[in-house]
């Protein structure tokens, strides 16, 4: 249930501090609302993932708000950042980390309220006090919400945000707390209402998924700028005690007209960020209307989010491509049966991922690979390679060979097993952090074609850099080196020497993110302590606050640090 203050609401200011508690109370909130706002998701499409998505977008948000409090630390113990900062953080954030239909227009919804909160764009921003500032955003927000979508439809999160932002225009009360308190009672009203107001939930007997979603975010927020985490009090008309759940476990008496069905509905779910200006974006929105459904762009500044539903993934990046540089590209096959449960063909594709080292190999197998160990000074022949896609004993196979040198023997162990009948394709990573971000992207579900486009983007979206110790004295690229020497090679170029691992990695690091970058992956070599990604994290958090950083164990013997920029 979502956070609620008490009906006599004390304010507390609307500052960088009430922005953090109220991204660290909706991610709460969500987390326990996940499996329910999952289990009633029928629209636009039966796939069960809205609260995962609306989560994953405010945990985004909520990461990027602390980057920028925990930067403000390292300044000095009396330094904080400023209601603007706070809150351009956290609607990037959320822009960055948008998944799915509802978490995309969340995303436009808290960049609306920035609008407003930082003043951009807005001559008149000097607000009397904190709750005309916050009628202003939330009346944005809904602006910048319907902006977005394409095809705006009511019944939705749309009609859930506009009851809000109404609510909150019209309240009494000049505290920004009762604001707030008003615009979360009227949207419960109005999440209530929704199954009147869109026939797919009608049958269903349920409120819309995302706009339940919105609920648990506005609630947060009142509880925020009340100081209180109490009990929850749901407002009247609260979907709670309008409407069932819906799960895909109903018994079959109890489906009848309610059975969600996807007859005609596109195939593929696209997400992608985009670096592209406003006139490309205006092409590309009116280019994927024609191409499919459910279409949100929102974003702006030169960066934006797409989604959209289509049955050809492939031309809603191609058109992309053509807009701009796209990025972090997700497809999702959206084949459903009954109710909401996915149906999936047998897996008929494995992938085959040449790693060194033991922590690599484990976490490329949880990730459904098939494992080929590379071991120092023992690299696999191509025989080797054609053995194991034989014992896959799959009619599709996507080769990941993780190292340039390797290519070649790969590319002749994908020719072998293609003449004895197995489509192959061969995916040139040249470092195993390029192969963890194509398997991220993996999706069996997908037709091979498009999943190995999904993965190769991935990885050539992926710089990558191994920091070796020299064995002798040389001349690189970056000078003279002695043996003993750090060397930091930059797309298997050496771009710096120096004599200390971590401090010659934060210098690769700062050259790799000079060009940008919205993540970092560090693979720890064979006996370096945890104690350098910790530094590196915290020099990438002090440098690039809106960088999210992963570490992993790899366990290489030959490099003692991997890294990925993406």
């Amino acid at each position: 249930m979502p956070h609620t203050p008490p009906d006599s609401v004390r304010g507390r200011p609307l500052d960088a501090d009430a922005v953090r508690t109220w991204c660290a109370l909706a991610l709460e909130g969500l987390g326990r609302a996940r499996e329910e706002i999952d289990a009633i998701n029928v629209y636009p499409v039966a796939d069960g993932d809205t609260g995962t998505n609306l989560y994953l977008t405010v945990e985004s948000a909520t990461r990027a708000v602390d980057a920028v409090f925990e930067g403000h630390a390292t300044t000095g113990p009396g330094s904080r950042p400023g209601l603007a900062e706070a809150v351009r953080a956290m609607a990037h954030g959320a822009l960055i980390g948008a998944r799915g239909n509802s978490g995309t227009i969340l995303a436009q919804l808290l960049r609306g309220m920035a609008e407003v909160l930082t003043g951009d764009g807005d001559a008149d921003h000097e607000a009397p006090d904190d709750a005309a500032l916050l009628r202003r955003a939330l009346r944005r927000a809904v602006e910048s919400a319907y902006e977005g979508v394409a095809r705006p439809v009511e019944g939705t999160v749309l009609t859930v945000a506009s009851a809000a932002a109404d609510a909150a225009s019209t309240a009494a009360t000049g505290d920004a707390a009762g604001v707030s308190r008003a615009a979360f009672d009227a949207a419960g009203t109005a999440l209530a209402a929704t199954p009147g107001q869109l026939e797919v939930l009608g049958r269903a007997g349920v409120v819309d998924a995302g706009g339940r979603g919105l609920v648990e975010v506005l609630g947060a927020l009142a509880a925020a700028l009340a100081g209180t985490e109490a009990a929850p009090h749901p407002p009247a008309g609260d979907s709670r005690h309008a409407t069932r759940a819906w799960t895909a476990e109903a018994c079959p008496a109890d489906l009848g007209a309610a059975t969600v069905t996807t007859g005609g509905e596109p195939d593929f779910e696209v997400i992608y960020l985009l670096e592209a200006d406003d006139a490309a974006v205006a092409r590309l929105r009116a280019r994927l209307d024609a191409l499919g459904e459910s279409l949100v762009v929102v974003g702006g500044d030169g960066l934006w989010n797409v989604h959209v539903h289509v049955d050809d993934a492939g031309a809603a990046v191609e058109a992309g491509v053509e807009a701009g540089r796209p990025h972090r590209i997700r497809i999702t096959h959206l084949a459903t049966g009954t109710g909401l449960t996915r149906v999936r063909e047998p897996a008929q594709r494995a992938v085959l991922a040449l790693v060194p080292g033991e922590g690599l190999a484990a976490l490329c197998a949880e990730a459904g690979a098939t494992v080929v160990a590379v071991r120092p000074q023992e690299p696999p022949a191509s025989g080797e390679l054609v053995q194991a896609i034989r014992h896959a004993g799959v009619r599709e196979v996507v080769l990941l060979p993780n190292d340039a040198d390797l290519r070649h023997t790969a590319a002749a162990a994908a020719e072998q097993a293609r003449a004895e009948g197995v489509r192959v394709a061969l995916i040139p990573t040249r470092s195993p952090v390029q192969g963890i971000a194509a398997l991220a992207v993996h999706e069996p579900g997908r037709r091979f074609d498009e999943d190995v486009v999904a993965m190769t983007s991935a990885a050539g979206a992926t710089r990558h850099a191994e920091l070796v110790v020299a064995e002798r004295q040389s001349w690189t690229m970056a000078g003279v080196c002695q043996a003993g020497d750090v060397l930091g090679l930059i797309d298997g170029d050496v771009a710096v020497i120096g004599t200390d691992l971590a401090a010659t990695a934060a210098v690769v690091l700062d050259r790799m993110l000079a060009a940008g970058g919205e993540m970092v992956t560090l693979v720890l070599g064979a006996g370096v302590p945890d104690e350098v990604a910790d530094g590196l994290r915290r020099h990438v958090r002090r440098g690039h606050l809106a960088v999210d950083t992963v570490v992993y164990r790899g366990g290489q013997q030959a490099a003692p640090l991997l890294i990925g920029v993406e």
